[in-house]
């Protein structure tokens, strides 16, 4: 039986074949975005994966429906698998906001799902690690946030030269509509076509843009122009002052389809251009409100960062360390009389914090070895008794091949992770 179309199975390393995902490596991008998050003072939250349909439509209306799992449960409820994190967030930050000083700093890495052609960079799930600000309107808040994304993907050893961060704000084009169309229930099929442009043919969005009044043209006069607003410059400063200022540019292609977000946005890319957007955010000030129903109102920011993208471009960078079984200690037991003070110093080093492993059966001595050997352990250790008839402990490195012999507290106290 085979596996849904776009869905993935993740198994340890080493892979059985070229088709599979690496469940290490996504513990490994886990624990990046984990670590940098916490380093910026940010708490992990989480949600349920199945939400109410209407959480949905009232940000996106009625169209979304096509892109999503949805289906009417047992108790006649319309509900969907949740396609993205943030209307979760505006959910329950609107439900407890006062329990929390302002601004919240919060972080998840929900598993999303979208009911769509899968693709190069682009399947029906993914994991994705949400970053978001809650509850403060100065631009040192879009800073933070951009400079989170930054120093995240510095974690996997990418450089200025693998990926930049396209810096672009709501509020530029929407002045640049409003100057040339007095038609304002027309901006967001205006950002539409502009967040579309460099995917599709020239001739296709200058007859989209001529049906608004707009010129392709003048368009891309604006976007070459890159004149930072002053908000955008306030951020590069900002980012300039911490020595990150070669990992970002203005790029006002970069608009963000989402019809929330309201003020600066930005998309980080890799330098080559041979993956699509690695992530993606900005300010969206008016979404809790709307959730809510108006009940609570406050400003928020935040961006989404996928793990299929960033797992290719690590591949390709070969920025993806070796995975390893990472076991410390292989227990011996060539002696079945040695079982049970073997199982206890077995228990004694993983309550020490070893990874240990042994043969759960008899097994022939060169078979056991042969075991430690193929799953990378360390060291082997093996129970023995003295001519006394005292227990002791040989340890073998089994890189460097020394050997010593210890007694059964010295092997656990030379092993201590604690």
């Amino acid at each position: 039986m085979d596996r849904l179309p776009g869905f993935r199975d993740f198994y340890p390393e080493p892979l059985p074949h070229s088709d599979v995902w690496s469940a290490d490596a996504r513990q490994y991008i886990f624990d990046k975005w984990r670590a940098v998050a916490r380093r910026y003072g940010f708490r992990e939250y989480d949600g349920p994966p199945l939400e109410p349909l209407e959480l949905y439509t009232l940000k996106s209306g009625d169209e979304i429906v096509g892109q999503l799992y949805n289906f009417t449960d047992k108790g006649q409820r319309e509900i969907a698998l949740r396609p993205e994190m943030t209307p979760t967030l505006a959910r329950m930050v609107a439900a407890h906001e006062r329990n929390y000083k302002k601004p919240i700093k919060w972080f998840a890495i929900p598993q999303l799902f979208r009911y769509e052609r899968h693709q190069k960079g682009r399947l029906r799930e993914h994991f994705q690690f949400n970053a978001d600000i809650i509850g403060e309107n100065d631009l040192a808040a879009d800073a933070e946030l951009i400079a989170l994304l930054i120093d995240t993907l510095r974690s996997f050893g990418l450089t200025s030269k693998d990926f930049v961060i396209r810096l672009s704000s709501r509020n530029a084009w929407q002045d640049f509509f409003n100057q040339r169309c007095p038609d304002t229930a027309r901006a967001y099929e205006f950002y539409q076509i502009i967040d579309k442009l460099e995917r599709e043919q020239p001739t296709a969005s200058s007859e989209k843009l001529a049906k608004l009044g707009f010129s392709l043209d003048e368009i891309n006069s604006f976007i070459n122009a890159g004149t930072p607003t002053p908000e955008l410059e306030s951020i590069l400063q900002n980012l300039a002052a911490r020595g990150l200022k070669d990992f970002v540019k203005v790029d006002y292609h970069v608009i963000r389809g989402l019809a929330y977000y309201t003020g600066v946005v930005f998309e980080a890319f890799d330098q080559q251009g041979e993956f699509r957007a690695i992530a993606g955010g900005g300010r969206y000030d008016n979404l809790i409100k709307l959730i809510s129903g108006g009940k609570v109102d406050l400003p928020a920011l935040g961006f989404g960062f996928g793990d299929v993208v960033l797992l290719e471009l690590l591949r390709a960078r070969d920025l993806l360390p070796k995975f390893d079984a990472a076991i410390d200690v292989f227990v011996l037991i060539e002696d079945e009389t040695l079982r049970p003070p073997s199982l206890k110093l077995i228990h004694d080093l993983r309550d020490a914090g070893c990874a240990v492993d042994y043969s759960l059966t008899p097994a022939k001595p060169d078979k056991q070895f042969k075991r430690a050997q193929e799953i990378k352990a360390a060291h082997t250790a093996k129970l023995e008794r003295n001519p006394s008839g005292e227990l002791t402990v040989k340890i073998r490195n089994l890189q460097t091949r020394a050997e010593q012999t210890v007694t059964p507290a010295q092997a656990v106290l030379q092993f201590s992770r604690k």
